[in-house]
């Protein structure tokens, strides 16, 4: 379906979701316990405000201390309303990190095997183009005059190679039908989309001028449609969010995907390889390995973060980016549980998602503490590989 790098930014992208679920989840466990400890404006009873403050600020206290024991400590003399509401609050905060995990396990499944579709409707957008430009030629031909003369090159879009190449592909047909996609509603907005954005780029108009464009200048054309109007008009871009609930998350996976098909086309032109870009075999083993990573990730978040809190003790953790933490984390549960994959493949694709997605000082600082920990962790047999997992450990 689609190779391991989309699904680990993927990963990442629900993981980062989760620990704002997280941190969400925390304040609305500690605003609970302050309400409950608001004066009962309904009671005939004189309410010592000051008690009922302390009582919260006790109440919030057991409450952080205990988030991650199956025992609930406290003082002595703590009274049973007090653990009651500390209770109470530990058991919203936990089965609300439940929910928010259950759902994002489930949605981040579903969101990757649509992103697919994503980028075979933004190709099929730019067929559309052309076969708009081909009928428009026609009308123009057939009704030419002195006054309404034709120009050869308004048919520049309509002959494109790389559009045409997509256009015939065997395996693109395929994709096609097997996803899904269907722009037939669209007839409309073709023509107004092309008329209103197409048409007046500047890099459109000096296209339409060339006599015969080569390869290298159909691809432009296409790859600058791609990026300048397909994903940056807010009308098509509707499209897209209906489309899809995490538009705004696999917005740029999408590009990517669409733009290498474009560029797919253009570097094997001549070669009988299909232009789809890589495609993963194996579907199954590849969920398998994008569920896990989340999972694991999640169920190693306490022993992870020591690894790192111990690794920058010079460092306050809490100030380390919540995405650096996040990506180390990653990092971390891959090379310990995915023993078929070399230490170095983990690290250089962690570095290159921090690069993405993380602060501009990120990548030495995942790389230099990934370096450490990975060593380390070899060397005390946490960090076990074999078969392909060995070949760039040596």
């Amino acid at each position: 379906m689609l190779n391991r790098r989309i699904l680990r930014v993927k990963a990442f992208q629900n993981l980062y979701a989760y620990e704002q679920c997280r941190a969400s989840n925390f304040n609305l466990a500690k605003d609970q316990i302050k309400e409950a400890f608001l004066p009962d404006l309904n009671s005939m009873e004189v309410q010592d405000k000051n008690l009922l403050r302390k009582e919260s600020g006790i109440t919030t206290e057991i409450f952080v201390n205990n988030l991650n024991t199956d025992t609930l400590t406290s003082k002595s003399d703590t009274n049973e309303r007090i653990l009651k509401e500390a209770r109470r609050a530990i058991h919203f905060y936990h089965s609300s990190n439940k929910k928010d995990f259950d759902f994002l396990a489930k949605n981040m499944v579903a969101s990757a095997e649509r992103l697919p579709q994503l980028y075979l409707y933004s190709i099929e957008l730019l067929l559309a183009f052309a076969d708009h430009v081909s009928a428009e030629a026609d009308k123009k031909k057939r009704y030419a005059t002195e006054k309404i003369s034709f120009n050869e090159g308004d048919l520049n879009f309509a002959k494109n190679k790389i559009l045409l190449k997509i256009k015939n592909s065997t395996e693109y047909k395929s994709a096609i039908t097997r996803q899904h996609v269907n722009i037939g509603e669209l007839e409309l907005e073709i023509k107004e989309w092309f008329r209103d954005y197409v048409k007046p780029l500047e890099a459109y108009q000096n296209y339409i001028k060339i006599a015969e464009p080569t390869l290298e200048e159909d691809f432009e054309i296409t790859d600058e449609i791609l990026k300048k109007v397909i994903f940056k008009t807010e009308a098509i871009l509707n499209f897209f969010s209906e489309k899809d609930f995490n538009w705004t998350e696999n917005k740029p996976i999408v590009r990517s995907l669409a733009s290498k098909v474009l560029k797919n086309v253009k570097d094997q032109y001549d070669s009988s390889e299909e232009v789809l870009p890589e495609i993963a075999i194996n579907w199954e083993d590849d969920k398998e390995f994008f569920q896990n990573i989340f999972n694991l990730t999640v169920a190693n978040d306490d022993i992870n973060k020591e690894l790192i809190s111990k690794k920058t003790q010079n460092w306050d953790i809490e100030r380390v980016a919540q995405t650096d933490k996040i990506i180390i984390s990653m990092a971390l549960t891959e090379m310990k549980n995915f023993p078929s994959i070399p230490v170095k493949v983990s690290i250089n694709e962690y570095i290159d998602i921090s690069k993405t997605y993380s602060t501009p000082k990120s990548k030495q600082f995942v790389n230099g503490l990934l370096d450490v920990l990975s060593k380390e962790l070899t060397e005390n047999g946490e960090i076990r590989k074999s078969g392909r997992g060995l070949l760039d450990n040596k």
